[in-house]
């Protein structure tokens, strides 16, 4: 399965065969290291946070079930970021920038 960013350099190629940028092998696969690592942290935060926010709508804590849910999405946002900035360094150490 191919990430966001391969099918967009895939396209980019197409586009402009001279200005893509190729990646390792090497590369490829730390790419998917992150893809693996990131995938994990963000299912571990989801299923603590939906335990939590069930525990809250059983004591049915209205305020409680908005904070855990903006909890949520901001958990996930930042190991988002986090992934994809994990990822723009390996694709730059490739690069030579």
């Amino acid at each position: 399965m191919k990430s966001a960013y391969e099918l967009a350099m895939e396209r980019l190629e197409k586009d402009d065969p001279e200005g893509a940028v190729t990646l390792s092998e090497e590369q490829k696969e730390a790419l998917g290291d992150i893809d693996t690592k990131f995938k994990a942290k963000i299912a571990e935060r989801e299923v603590f946070l939906e335990k939590q926010l069930l525990e809250a709508r059983q004591s049915g804590d209205p305020d409680a079930i908005e904070q855990i849910r903006t909890q949520l999405r901001n958990e996930r946002l930042r190991l988002e970021e986090e992934r994809e900035s994990a990822k723009e360094k390996v694709r730059k150490a490739g690069s030579g920038e």
